[in-house]
């Protein structure tokens, strides 16, 4: 649950050999190579040898999807029957999953990536026939969800409410805590920032928020606007998503442009600090 599994994206290491066979093998969630279901593609996880020593370095991703799948036998049933029964239909969160139906696919974008040779900017997934337009054979626990603004919105409400909506209580007090606190040593957290300062498109300060809890990060110093407490995440497709318990306020960025140029990531950036700016207290 903190990522520190031994095995995971490395911006850092893109072109090494663990990296293109975690690509090309099918084992990313988030690439373009349909998945196989969760039994073959734990299999496929485990012909890959582990990066680092569990426990000694925070990883991007992989570690989530491997709990999408452990939740789901752990219960029993599907992964999205376990969260909707639990997390999104008492939320109200009635345009999430793990694809859109038909008649919403309308309201999908399509996403963008540049040409490798040219920088031009083309279609790297089609909203109608792309990977969100059917149910998948593997359900994602590192970002395979489809979303919107108001569901997301929903979600971090109930965790600057500390695990309630409205009268019913999601999750408990405890535990909202856990997942929002630095679960991080100074040394796993060290390997964190080091990621960040060198991956160059988000060097400049995105993805520099120091701590991670339980499924996103918590930032632990202020090198910005956004004091520390703050959690959540920026999505390589083009989102971002944090709550501020200080300030009681959310914000929520969707794009789909993904952060592989460094354009997108300051555009980030700037929604954040134009959002802080406009604070008048």
């Amino acid at each position: 649950m903190t990522s520190t599994f031994g095995l995971g994206i490395d911006l850092t290491a893109l072109g090494s050999p663990l990296m293109n066979a975690i690509f090309e093998g099918g084992v990313f969630s988030q690439g373009a190579k349909p998945l196989p279901e969760p039994d073959a593609w734990m299999r496929d996880l485990g012909a890959l040898p582990v990066m680092r020593q569990p426990g000694e370095h925070w990883q991007y991703h992989l570690s989530h999807d491997v709990l999408g799948v452990l939740v789901a036998r752990v219960t029993g049933r599907p992964f999205e029957t376990f969260l909707r029964e639990r997390v999104l239909e008492p939320l109200g969160m009635k345009d999430t999953g793990f694809h859109v139906p038909a008649d919403k696919i309308d309201r999908l974008p399509p996403s963008y990536a540049p040409h490798p040779q040219t920088g031009e900017f083309t279609v790297w997934d089609e909203a109608v026939g792309g990977q969100y337009s059917a149910p998948p054979a593997f359900q994602a626990g590192g970002g395979g969800l489809v979303s919107t603004a108001d569901d997301y919105h929903a979600y971090f409400r109930m965790l600057l409410n500390r695990g309630m909506h409205g009268t019913e209580r999601i999750l408990s007090r405890p535990a909202v805590e856990l997942m929002t606190t630095n679960r991080l040593t100074p040394e796993q957290e060290a390997h964190r920032s080091a990621l960040a300062r060198n991956a160059v498109h988000i060097s400049f300060g995105q993805g520099q928020q120091g701590g991670w809890g339980l499924g996103m990060a918590v930032r632990t110093y202020r090198g910005d606007y956004a004091p520390v407490g703050q959690f959540g995440w920026d999505g390589g497709t083009g989102t971002s998503a944090y709550a501020d318990p200080e300030n009681r306020l959310t914000g929520i960025l969707l794009t789909q442009v993904g952060l592989s140029v460094p354009d997108p990531a300051r555009l980030v950036h700037d929604f954040w600090t134009t959002l802080y700016q406009a604070i008048d207290d």
